[in-house]
């Protein structure tokens, strides 16, 4: 069926709605859901350190430099458990302990373009595959590393890191060949809100297995996990639609038909057209902006609850969690949300996008600033920071996939060249938070999340002005600009 020209202006091509092509069971449904299980182990791998680290060094030596404020009134209400305290302790002081926390993203930093234009050349499914059965091995080794020696548990981390890198472009990159237009929001949100689970699920439950049993077999049981999924991962899936053993003759069609005029077919990619792109540099300040307040939150959260909020580790492990698992709601809702409003009441691309961003920078903005003027009431600053966390989760449907909607043949490379920028929040932000808190004042962290809520408020202005929802015109082969 060849659709005509001016087909492609229309939300979709009509005989082909998607009702004709169920999403249940389909390839398309089963790879979103396949890599929801990677993301999510990839999470659980990433932040599963920052909850071990602090069985692994002796208590002493951790808390030398940040002194636990008194504002708040200690409160505990569990039940103690004896705890099993078998697992080896070593004397690492603060800075270090930043350092081996810090260690992931460098390498991580390093991967993400080669990711990119490696999944351009060659797929993403060999790329994703390896990049988190590689991580998963390193996680094996982590116990180990740590016996060796400090320097080779930095060194095993930034190889994590390197694995993790190419993860997310190589996923943007198989997307590109496998969602339609107007199913984008729906299954990237969904393959990416495993991340947010993973670190929903993997923060008590690391917590748990450091109380009950020891802290290696929080890196044994989710890195055995990895290597598992990736057998299945290999199994299952394939790079485009055309390569798929089992997918139905009518899905096919339909994917390719309503990616016909969307992909590129020269064979070099065009770097200078790429980084001349305003709508790209759009992208690359509002992931910026938005990972700052994501990754402080991510490594100060448990902190800020121990030191200010005074809650007790355990309470602690399933707090910090709570504004995770609002996230990944919010994702996969908003995902759905950004589909309907483009298919159904005929919204463009770039006004979804751009309302999906702005909600989901300026809401966290308020609400983490708002948390820190409540004092010592737990219950709203709990609720707030959740709020705040939970309506980033609109983002994944507005900037975050943006790159498909302006060069879906170098989506890859794209989210390679934004995720790069974005990584530095990573390695620069928890450093910085940690510098302002030294006396863990409420005043101090009161500035902490001023200058996320500012960093945040300047990505989303940015991307309102200059973001965009259509394909560009270097980006097709034949130089032809369309709407989508």
């Amino acid at each position: 069926m060849e659709p005509d020209e001016g087909a492609d202006r229309t939300p979709l091509l009509k005989e082909s709605q998607p009702g004709t092509v169920p999403a249940c069971c389909s390839a398309r449904y089963n790879l979103a859901l396949l890599a929801f299980f990677g993301f999510f182990l990839l999470y659980a791998l990433r932040v599963n350190l920052s909850v071990a680290l602090v069985d692994m060094v002796e208590p002493n030596t951790s808390l030398a430099k940040n002194t636990t404020s008194n504002v708040c009134p200690e409160h505990s209400s569990t039940i103690n458990v004896p705890r099993n305290t078998s697992g080896k302790k070593y004397s690492w002081d603060a800075d270090t302990q930043g350092w081996i926390l810090g260690s992931f993203f460098y390498g991580y930093i390093i991967t993400q373009i080669p990711g990119g234009y490696l999944a351009s050349k060659t797929g993403g499914k060999l790329l994703l595959g390896f990049g988190i059965f590689g991580t998963s091995v390193f996680t094996l080794l982590t116990p180990l590393a740590a016996n060796l020696g400090v320097g080779y548990l930095i060194a095993v981390r930034a190889l994590e890191g390197l694995g993790e890198g190419v993860t997310f472009p190589a996923m943007h990159s198989m997307w590109s060949s496998w969602a339609p237009p107007l199913e984008r929001s729906k299954l990237l949100s969904i393959s990416y809100a495993g991340a947010q689970l993973g670190t929903v699920v993997s923060l008590p439950l690391s917590g748990l297995i450091c109380y009950y049993m020891n802290w290696i077999y929080v890196f044994y049981i989710f890195g055995a996990l990895g290597v598992l999924w990736f057998f299945f991962w290999m199994w299952l899936v394939s790079d485009t639609p055309e390569t798929h053993r089992s997918i139905s003759h009518t899905e096919r069609e339909y994917i390719l038909s309503s990616l016909k005029d969307q992909l590129s077919t020269q064979k070099s990619v065009p770097w200078k057209q790429i980084l001349e792109s305003l709508p790209l540099w759009a992208i690359v300040v509002a992931h910026f902006s938005y990972n700052w307040t994501f990754y402080t939150l991510l490594t100060l959260l448990p902190t800020y609850m121990k030191e200010i909020l005074r809650f007790d580790a355990q309470e602690n492990g399933f707090l910090s969690a709570l504004p995770y698992f609002g996230c990944w709601l919010c994702i996969i809702l908003s995902g759905q949300i950004a589909d309907y409003l483009r298919e159904k009441q005929n919204l463009s691309t770039v006004c979804v996008r751009k309302c999906f961003t702005l909600i989901g920078m300026i809401g966290p903005a308020v609400f983490l600033v708002a948390a820190g003027f409540i004092g010592c009431n737990y219950a709203l600053a709990v609720a707030f920071v959740t709020i705040s966390t939970t309506l980033g989760g609109f983002c994944t449907s507005g900037y975050s996939i943006n790159h498909l909607d302006i060069a879906p043949s170098y989506a890859g490379i794209l989210l390679g060249i934004t995720n790069s920028f974005a990584t530095i929040p990573g390695m620069v932000g928890p450093v910085i938070a940690k510098n302002l808190t030294h006396n863990n004042t409420v005043g101090e962290w009161q500035t902490v999340f001023y200058i996320a809520a500012s960093i945040n408020l300047f990505g989303a202005i940015f991307f309102a002005l200059f973001g965009s929802g259509e394909v560009q015109d270097w980006a097709v082969s034949g130089y032809r600009l369309h709407r989508n």
